[in-house]
């Protein structure tokens, strides 16, 4: 009672640590931000270049990373923009801008390298690959009449998202390029590493031995919603970088092949890929877990609507796995609906706050190994601390109350007597929200 009546609980909250989990969406700025998109594009029409970078880089710039260096005078300036495990460095004149970003470092020259970044070259349609002395990079360059914000976005966007991708797997398959220029990523404790290796594996082990335990015929289309579901939770909150991040995206990639293979062959191959992962070791891990400042997201926003049907499909999917005493398939089918999302779609940040929350729920232990104090649900008991989840629904709706007014997640549809219920109760709600923005 009195910790209901005084706010403990939610001091307690804020003693947990602050962070980071899952890819980046740029699909998250304030009103206040949007308007400087406008800002720049009116400036751009007039013929005022040195405010319409003014406003472009503001706009592009997210405050609680801070992503983005931008200083002026007069008629030149500078900019950095932070990728992933890459840093894009540009300047502009009077005349044109120009920008690059260093992939790697190649000593000597070598022809099957070369090869590789002229079939790339083909692919891009506002930048190149470059080779300056020994330094393998990209670029893109414009004349100031034609940098506009969209082309901007676009040719910035471009270069560092590819660059990005393309610096691991380039110096991943070529013996002759060195790693360059990222110093600048975080290292994180080795206790938190300990914590993410050991719940990757103790994941992937009890999807496994779950799939293992079920028909592959017969229930093959609830393996592969468990093993999806697995590959976009590790993606989440283990945050994988590098080598580790183009490995998950490759086993996703196997179930959504467009072949003629039936999906008990896909689960085969899944399961085998994910077995690989298993045994890699932990110092192998630990190497592609840091953390990182990102200016672009790698995927595209889309309509609420595409939320929307995928929750309804997973939810709609679940119903016979609930009701035949499967609720664990259950659980992670109604969790792929908005997993799904989260992993394929630069989401408004009010839903990927909805869906960090729901994963604190679903997976507390993973949570308090990290130091979060609050545990939301206890499976040993069942037990839900409703009203802390009501209050933390709450705020979340506060904090975005500005952009999105008409949002409203009804709790009283929330129920609170087993996980399966729970958890397509929360996202029905999500499904049903009003995303229009003001």
């Amino acid at each position: 009672m009195l910790d209901k009546l005084f706010g403990w609980n939610r001091k307690k909250t804020e003693q947990s640590p602050q962070l980071p989990f899952g890819r980046y969406s740029d699909n998250n700025k304030p009103v206040a931000k949007v308007n400087r998109w406008t800002d720049a594009e009116n400036h751009f029409k007039a013929g005022r270049y040195g405010l319409a970078f003014d406003a472009f880089f503001d706009y592009l710039a997210d405050d609680r990373v801070q992503n983005v260096r931008y200083e002026r005078q007069g008629d030149a300036g500078s900019f950095s923009l932070y990728q992933g495990s890459k840093i894009v460095r540009g300047r502009f004149d009077q005349d044109q801008l120009l920008a690059e970003v260093t992939l790697a470092r190649m000593p000597q020259a070598s022809v099957p390298v070369m090869r590789r970044l002229l079939e790339m070259n083909f692919s891009l349609r506002y930048t190149r690959f470059a080779l300056d002395e020994d330094r393998l990079c990209m670029r893109f360059d414009s004349t100031l009449a034609s940098a506009g914000p969209s082309k901007l976005y676009h040719g910035l966007k471009e270069l560092s998202t590819k660059a990005d991708k393309q610096d691991d797997l380039l110096v991943q398959d070529f013996a002759a390029l060195q790693s360059s220029d990222s110093d600048h990523v975080q290292i994180i404790a080795d206790t938190e590493k300990a914590v993410k290796y050991d719940f990757l594996q103790k994941w992937i082990a009890e999807t496994l031995e779950q799939a293992a335990s079920l028909d592959a015929d017969k229930f093959a289309g609830g393996i592969s919603y468990m093993l999806l579901s697995l590959i976009y939770r590790i993606d989440y909150l283990i945050t994988p970088e590098g080598n580790l991040l183009n490995e998950l995206e490759k086993i996703a990639g196997i179930y959504f092949r467009k072949d003629d293979r039936q999906p008990t062959e896909k689960n085969r191959d899944m399961q085998e890929e994910l077995r690989k992962l298993q045994n890699r070791s932990r110092e192998d891990i630990y190497q592609y877990l840091f953390r990182s400042r990102y200016t672009f997201s790698i995927v595209a926003p889309q309509t609420h609507k595409a939320i929307a049907d995928s929750i309804h499909a997973a939810n709609q999917s679940m119903i016979w796995y609930r009701d035949n005493g499967y609720p664990h398939v259950a659980s992670q089918i109604i969790e792929y609906g908005i997993a799904y999302c989260q992993y394929s779609y630069s989401l408004p940040r009010v839903i990927t706050d909805f869906f960090h929350f729901y994963m604190e729920i679903n997976y507390a232990p993973y949570f308090s190994a990290l130091g979060y104090k609050k545990q939301y649900y206890d499976a040993a008991t069942n037990r839900f601390d409703s009203d802390a989840i009501l209050d933390r629904i709450r705020n979340i709706q506060e904090q975005w109350k500005e952009k999105f007014p008409l949002m409203d997640f009804k709790t009283q549809n929330l129920r609170f007597d087993n996980l399966v219920n729970f958890n397509q109760t929360f996202t029905t709600e999500l499904e049903f929200l009003n995303m229009e923005n003001k």
